[in-house]
């Protein structure tokens, strides 16, 4: 089993190189013994892993579905030998966050700092995505913890309620009328609409509710970040559904109206998510103290 691992090892190291010499670089090996090692992996599992070409390699769709479940198993080793690390008291180690860009600027900077100020040998690496994208980083062993939006529906993950957030439709001076009384959604729905990308988890929640109420809406413009929508609908481009509590500047100065739902959209949660399967490290565990308490 331990030559297997290590075959598969070098395996990965190739297919992320997509050169065998590179790879011989990154493991301090001869060439030779890289192709070697290759070639023992693919005689073993009676197929062929690469196509030779004459800029270096490329995998081949066996190889391709091979890599994808060794490289996150290679990946979880490398988690566990890296809480070995940091069980010596916060000493020494490496702490993978995942989080969204709006949820980083908006809620975790300020506990990360703290974090990083009570324990600074624990170097930091923080990976942006969206919660569809951090769930999966997750599951292959790419993050040790994530920041998410909820609801987060998946078994293998275990989750902890940080903050509720309430998502509100905002609007700059052009619209400032519908602001005069209270509105209901369709209403809402027949303005011009901004809206995040599709595949946000946030623009999920919203889209369901208003469905369940028999309204679907086709947004005018969709943006990738929680600030253009500020700024979009700051310009009088439409109606934009933003977080109450991430917009706080925008409202207190007037630069944005928020619109007096007839029937507001139920609060939704973010908070952190991680393995079940796999211990929270020393590190994150820190880390939801620090924002928990």
């Amino acid at each position: 089993m331990a030559t297997r691992l290590d075959l598969y090892r070098i395996f990965c190291e190739v297919a992320k190189c997509r050169s065998f010499s590179k790879a011989a670089r990154e493991l301090y090996m001869t060439q030779p013994a890289v192709s070697q090692a290759v070639m023992n992996l693919e005689e073993e599992l009676g197929i062929r892993l690469f196509t030779r070409t004459a800029k270096g390699v490329v995998l081949t769709n066996d190889g391709q579905l091979l890599f994808e479940h060794v490289n996150s198993a290679i990946n979880l080793i490398h988690v566990g030998e890296n809480k070995l690390l940091e069980s010596r008291n916060l000493k020494v180690g490496e702490m993978k966050i995942g989080v969204g860009d709006t949820i980083s600027k908006y809620f975790m900077l300020p506990y990360l700092e703290t974090f990083r100020n009570r324990f600074p040998n624990i170097k930091l690496k923080i990976v942006n995505r969206t919660t569809t994208e951090l769930c999966a980083l997750l599951k292959s062993g790419e993050v040790d913890i994530a920041v998410c939006n909820f609801p987060v529906k998946d078994t293998v993950l275990e989750t902890i309620e940080c903050r509720q957030i309430h998502d509100i439709f905002v609007c700059g001076e052009k619209y400032r009328s519908l602001c005069s009384g209270p509105i209901s959604l369709e209403e809402v729905s027949r303005f011009p609409m901004i809206l995040l990308e599709r595949k946000s988890n946030s623009r999920m929640y919203v889209e369901r509710y208003l469905a369940s109420k028999g309204i679907k809406v086709t947004p005018e413009i969709e943006l990738g970040s929680h600030d253009l929508l500020l700024e979009f609908a700051r310009f009088n481009f439409g109606i934009a559904c933003v977080v109450e509590e991430f917009s706080g500047e925008y409202l207190s100065t007037s630069k944005l109206f928020k619109l007096d739902l007839t029937d507001e959209i139920p609060p939704r949660s973010i908070g952190f998510c991680y393995l079940k399967s796999v211990s929270l490290s020393p590190a994150a565990q820190k880390l939801v103290e620090v924002v928990m308490s």
